[in-house]
């Protein structure tokens, strides 16, 4: 739903919206039927009527009929979509063979195009030896330079690969 953590703030009222209108089991009913007397009519409501909002409204039936169709056209649509993007993730994670680093192990650093190492054609690709000092989980590493020279710098476990010596 949010792409970062820093794009909360644009998130919250959604899901102030969700917590005023979700029923609470402790008194059966929504606070914002506590506060107002009646029940909120979520804005995805006034675009696909529910049963009750097509009762209270007095719409058509050939017209909510119509909107109906349309938007299961819709649903149907999104859920190809999603089956097709499955399959593809499928397929390119078969052939991604993770990489397993323990404390200790030497591995050389990927020398990035942003980087002042990075001087030309003929350049190498790969700076190091560094020694691993942390693993982490979400496939983070401390590195620490032979020479000490570096301690501890947080790398990406993507851009390195063993040092066989």
């Amino acid at each position: 739903m949010v792409q970062g953590f820093r794009q909360w703030h644009e998130k919250f009222t959604f899901a102030l919206l969700g917590y005023r209108t979700t029923v609470r089991t402790s008194v059966g009913a929504t606070p914002y039927l506590l506060v107002y007397g009646t029940e909120a009519v979520i804005p995805a409501e006034v675009e696909i009527p529910s049963l009750w909002i097509v009762v209270e409204a007095g719409i058509d039936d050939d017209e909510c009929v119509k909107t109906r169709l349309e938007l299961l056209s819709l649903i149907d649509e999104k859920r190809l979509a999603t089956v097709c993007q499955k399959i593809m993730a499928r397929a390119y994670n078969k052939k991604v063979h993770p990489q397993k680093f323990e404390v200790g192990q030497q591995v050389l650093k990927r020398i990035l195009l942003h980087q002042v190492e990075a001087k030309g054609k003929f350049a190498p690709n790969w700076q190091g030896s560094f020694i691993i000092t942390r693993v982490l989980s979400n496939g983070a590493l401390y590195l620490t330079d032979v020479q000490a020279k570096y301690v501890d710098m947080a790398i990406n476990s993507d851009v390195v690969k063993r040092y066989y010596v």
